[in-house]
């Protein structure tokens, strides 16, 4: 979404002077959160990314930023962009949220707003609004080395966050089935190549697998639970990080 922009000489000092220096501490963003959104799983240029809502995220990555050409569109959480604003895009964490920058070329650090989707150029890990790349030192040379940590502004913690969220919708009933048959399905797709790249993704909430309908569809699940509990408490996870559409499941012994 961005790219190199031109250094428009005397700018970034002025406005760096009265806020940052090499160890300065972090500068949160002012504007007030958006409409909460973490999204579907969605396919760029042929690559999959899928949204969750990752209360310890981290990493360290690259930089990029971007601006004019963007400048009043909507954001993918329907905010309307101001370059001006210290706001970023990241590929899956929930919109809004925060994350701490920290660029390792200068030690500047900066706590920005998550409010849009991007970047999707190899190796970036997040695009920052014109003015969050003049407060970090990045506007002049467009990339920088950096270490992204997602925070909770105000002292508030990732339970908070969480129990703000909307009721995830309630379980679909679960039919008795034998204990180790109990499964919490995510999707059915008909391309494995998908299914098994969201079964990767879903590891982190237990044993995904992938298994055929035998009418051209590829169920990712995870389980199996040994009791309907355990797969709920799944459920609510699943749906919490965006999988709205998934729903427990318990599955006949086969012969």
């Amino acid at each position: 979404m961005s790219g190199l922009r031109s250094f428009r000489c005397g700018v970034v000092p002025f406005l760096l002077l009265p806020l940052l220096s090499a160890c300065a501490g972090s500068v949160q963003a002012p504007k007030s959160a958006g409409t909460y959104k973490v999204g579907n799983p969605y396919q760029i240029a042929g690559k999959w990314y899928y949204p969750s809502d990752d209360p310890h995220y981290q990493e360290t990555g690259t930089a990029s930023w971007y601006g004019p050409t963007f400048h009043g569109k909507s954001t993918a959480n329907g905010e309307q962009f101001d370059e001006n604003d210290v706001t970023a895009a990241h590929r899956t964490l929930p919109m809004p949220s925060y994350v701490e920058v920290t660029n390792l070329e200068n030690g500047r650090k900066l706590v920005v707003r998550v409010n849009d989707r991007g970047p999707f150029a190899k190796d970036r890990i997040i695009d920052l609004s014109r003015r969050s790349a003049q407060l970090l030192g990045v506007e002049q040379q467009g990339t920088a080395r950096v270490h992204v940590k997602r925070i909770y502004p105000k002292g508030q913690q990732p339970a908070v966050v969480v129990a703000a969220l909307p009721s995830p919708p309630a379980p679909a009933p679960v039919i008795a089935a034998p204990v180790g048959e109990i499964f919490v399905q995510v999707a059915a797709l008909s391309d494995r190549g998908r299914a098994s790249s969201l079964a990767a993704e879903l590891t982190r909430f237990g044993v995904s697998n992938v298994s055929s309908t035998g009418a051209g569809f590829y169920r990712v699940r995870v389980g199996p639970f040994a009791d309907e509990a355990s797969a709920t408490a799944v459920l609510a996870q699943l749906q919490a990080a965006g999988y709205a559409e998934a729903r427990v499941v318990g599955l006949k012994p086969t012969a």
